[in-house]
């Protein structure tokens, strides 16, 4: 015999045309039937007005639908036509969604359908920007509304027999709900690519990345060429952008070729593994600068930065603004400043930011990207913006670093890929940037929590952490390396193989690029269930530097 609680286990997931009629069957049931809001009909189907303009998320048990909600993102909202315009009842700078038609069968109601299936459908609307959900909740379960974090506003609509509750709830509440609430969930995710890089790659970018090659001698690659420039100077705020085929190693080699055309001392920072990196650039150029160091993990000192700038005299700056290995953000507006009093220029990696969060180049010399990343595109794009104006070829530096060069060829000097190239355009083109934000803010502090909770340390300060990048430190006695495996062996890709990684026990988990929120919530069980055979010895941990410091690495 089949108890209860196996009885409700099901799982939410969107609904397909097919669902259709038992949606309006349990629309009828609930609606007409159960709360006498609209009149009876002998079909025993009721089809909501808005029905073509609605989402559905539905609840399946043995392919039963016994619950279902909807979302609606078109105004006026039925709450807009009841009440007049809501935006005054709401809080400001949000971006609502209806959420409505709400219905749980009765022997479902005592488990967990009704709470996923709000969770579900708003975090599906989340995804698309949505942060605000609006919906009128009977009467008749106030409490359990007001206990999942809903908050009343308005008059009650309605008639004596079915009477409603306008009521609204965030997205950041419901990301606070209890892992417990999303179990109908996790068994849609059996998976999913956390690592920052390769990502998770769209199905329209894997598409746009099989299509037949086409020269980059081409009119019809130029254009295309041209169009991702002109999305990735409007994402960036930067003047110019030249794609050459490459790494963000590569990248940031050919900023250092134009760093050493400035023929003047300069600073370099770092607070983790790519700042070093951008040290090992700077020496293999053989460019004269001196470094002003923090430990991993912890913010710059932005008064010892200053400091060294002018006693060194220097002419350039160059950071990582998201550094990679620890998840910390570089303020942006402090090294601006920091070069603006200086007369200096600033170059800067923006490899692991740009894509995750609004950024702005406009006071920016030089900064190196790569299509591989936040972008959500294949890797294989190493990309420069600059201003343009300060580029010139030069026989000092390797032709394929030689930025002038490729700008005085229109950015193609040599071979070029189309299908990278395309692949990364349809990413650019299909991303909605300003709600992929939103999202990444949400998510990321969404996982600092779940993960706290169960007793990990993100290592960078929330202070000034990226959204997307989350560096972890795990409990006592649990090996990463072994967890990271036994996450991959799942189905569950984060990074932990890298050197620095390995050496500090350290691991990663990245929202670079194409993830579903679903997944997002079943990682941290995921990570639960893994942890229990990877409690073994960790390695000795590298002992980070303790104090902030300033050295000198001047080169011939």
């Amino acid at each position: 015999m089949t108890t209860p609680q196996e009885s409700t286990r099901g799982f939410v997931r969107l609904a397909i045309e097919a669902d259709h009629d038992a949606i309006h069957a349990l629309n009828y049931r609930t609606f007409v039937e159960e709360i006498p809001q609209h009149a009876p009909n002998a079909s025993r189907r009721h089809v909501d007005r808005f029905h073509d303009e609605n989402v559905y998320a539905v609840y399946e048990v043995n392919g039963r639908i016994v619950g279902m909600v909807s979302g609606r993102t078109q105004r006026p909202f039925s709450l807009d036509q009841k009440l007049g315009s809501v935006d005054d009842y709401l809080p400001a700078g949000r971006t609502p969604v209806e959420i409505r038609l709400l219905a749980v069968e009765p022997e479902f109601r005592a488990s967990r359908v009704f709470a996923q299936l709000v969770g579900f459908i708003t975090r599906h609307l989340m995804a698309q920007g949505y942060d605000l959900g609006i919906m009128s909740g009977t009467t008749r379960q106030l409490r359990l509304y007001r206990h999942l974090g809903f908050h009343a506003f308005g008059p009650l609509i309605g008639t004596e027999q079915a009477s409603y509750q306008p009521m609204y709830i965030t997205a950041e509440e419901v990301l606070m709900w209890p892992d417990a609430m999303n179990d109908g969930v996790e068994t849609l995710s059996t998976g999913a690519n956390f690592l920052p890089g390769p990502v998770g790659i769209s199905d329209a970018v894997q598409q746009a990345m099989q299509r037949g090659a086409t020269s980059h001698r081409s009119d019809a690659f130029h254009a295309r060429y041209r169009d991702a420039q002109q999305r990735l100077c409007a994402l960036a705020n930067a003047r110019h952008a030249t794609m050459l085929l490459g790494s963000g190693t590569l990248a940031n080699d050919v900023v250092a070729a134009q760093i050493a055309l400035l023929d003047a001392p300069g600073v370099i920072v770092s607070n983790g593994e790519f700042g070093e990196r951008l040290m090992d650039h700077a020496t293999r150029m053989q460019i004269h600068h001196t470094v002003v160091r923090a430990p991993w993990g912890e913010r710059l000192d932005y008064v010892a930065v200053a400091h060294e700038m002018q006693r060194s005299g220097a002419g350039w700056l160059w950071a990582v603004h998201g550094e990679t290995s620890t998840g910390v953000m570089n303020d942006l507006e402090a090294l601006t400043a920091i070069v603006h009093t200086h007369g200096a220029k600033l170059a800067l990696d923006v490899i692991s930011s740009l894509g995750t969060m609004p950024l702005s180049l406009q006071h920016v010399w030089m900064a190196s990207a790569v299509s591989g990343k936040a972008l959500s595109a294949f890797p294989g794009v190493a990309i420069v913006f600059h201003h343009g104006d300060t580029c010139s070829a030069s026989t000092r530096i390797p032709r394929y670093l030689d930025l002038g060069f490729a700008v005085a060829q229109h950015g193609v000097p040599f071979t070029h890929s189309s299908n990278l190239l395309d692949a990364l355009g349809t990413s650019l083109a299909e991303i909605d940037w300003p709600a992929r934000f939103r999202r990444l803010a949400l998510d990321g502090a969404w996982l600092r929590r779940a993960m706290e909770s169960r007793g990990w340390r993100v290592l960078a300060d929330a202070r000034f952490a990226s959204p997307a990048v989350h560096t972890m430190i795990p409990p006592a006695g649990v090996s990463a390396r072994a967890l990271g495996e036994r996450l991959r062996d799942a189905g569950w890709l984060i990074s932990f193989e890298s050197g620095y990684l390995c050496e500090r026990n350290w691991l990663q988990v990245c929202l670079m690029g194409h993830y579903t929120p679903e997944a997002l919530r079943a990682f941290p069980a995921a990570l639960d269930r893994c942890a229990d055979g990877a409690a073994v010895k960790r390695p000795p941990q590298a002992a980070p530097p303790g104090e902030f410091s300033v050295g000198r690495a001047a080169t011939a």
